[in-house]
């Protein structure tokens, strides 16, 4: 059976989100995910029209962020920003939940927030993937936000934004991002329409090919390089 490079290129959402990455860095990146034919530039939003022209003429899908990192934003907020970057190209949307509210069991809140963005994506042409930032969440919580996106019907529920790194005792940060059992769970808990994209500390061809056997559907990763070069050297085409 041939190895399909497809297949993995597929999978990834190319993530261009750090803080540091200036313009000379995002234009670079988009033509990385251009050349390798990924599913999605993750990208920040200021720079979505930037990418949709770079983009344009392939089959490289412009996705953003909204409420991101930590999920704090009003909804209406989010609902406008999410109206901005479809307005500029994105036709992807990672948003993440109000963490603080999953964690008071507002669900209430909660639901109406993941409805709002979603309706508003689902209006301008996009998708959305519900970002559960799962280090912050116990299990009890991760079922429940599976439980109110099914409702919902929202695309994609996601492991982790990749910057949720969470203090320990000893005044330390730990971040542990896209961990199998999450992966699992989410697979578990969603309806099957419901995608699963992991994030978070994946750079190798083993951690996807682990984690799509897991359930994922989606990766997001800025090791897009490194894991499709590794592909290539191990006998895909």
């Amino acid at each position: 059976m041939v190895k399909s490079l497809e297949s993995i290129s597929r999978m990834i959402d190319h993530s261009l989100l750090h803080p540091t990455l200036t313009d000379e860095d995002l234009k670079a990146g988009c033509l990385v995910a251009k050349k390798y034919n990924v599913a999605a530039v993750c990208i920040k939003p200021y720079a979505v029209r930037l990418a949709k022209e770079m983009l344009s003429g392939s089959s490289v899908a412009v996705c953003t962020v909204v409420g991101f990192p930590h999920g704090s934003s009003n909804t209406e907020i989010k609902v406008m920003e999410t109206e901005k970057a479809c307005e500029d190209g994105a036709t992807e949307i990672d948003f993440v939940v109000n963490i603080g509210k999953v964690l008071s069991g507002d669900w209430d809140y909660v639901s109406r927030e993941i409805k709002a963005v979603n309706d508003t994506a689902v209006e301008k042409g996009a998708i959305v993937k519900v970002i559960f930032e799962n280090d912050y969440l116990t299990d009890d919580c991760k079922v429940k936000l599976c439980h109110v996106c099914n409702k919902h019907r929202v695309a994609f529920v996601k492991t982790s934004t990749g910057y949720g790194f969470v203090k320990q005792p000893d005044g330390t940060y730990m971040y542990r991002g896209a961990v199998d059992s999450d992966v699992i769970l989410m697979r578990r808990e969603c309806i099957p329409e419901i995608q699963i994209k992991a994030a978070g500390r994946i750079r190798t061809l083993d951690d996807l090919l682990r984690l799509k056997q897991l359930g994922a559907a989606r990766i997001g990763t800025s090791s897009t390089v490194a894991i499709l070069e590794e592909a290539r050297e191990r006998g895909y085409l």
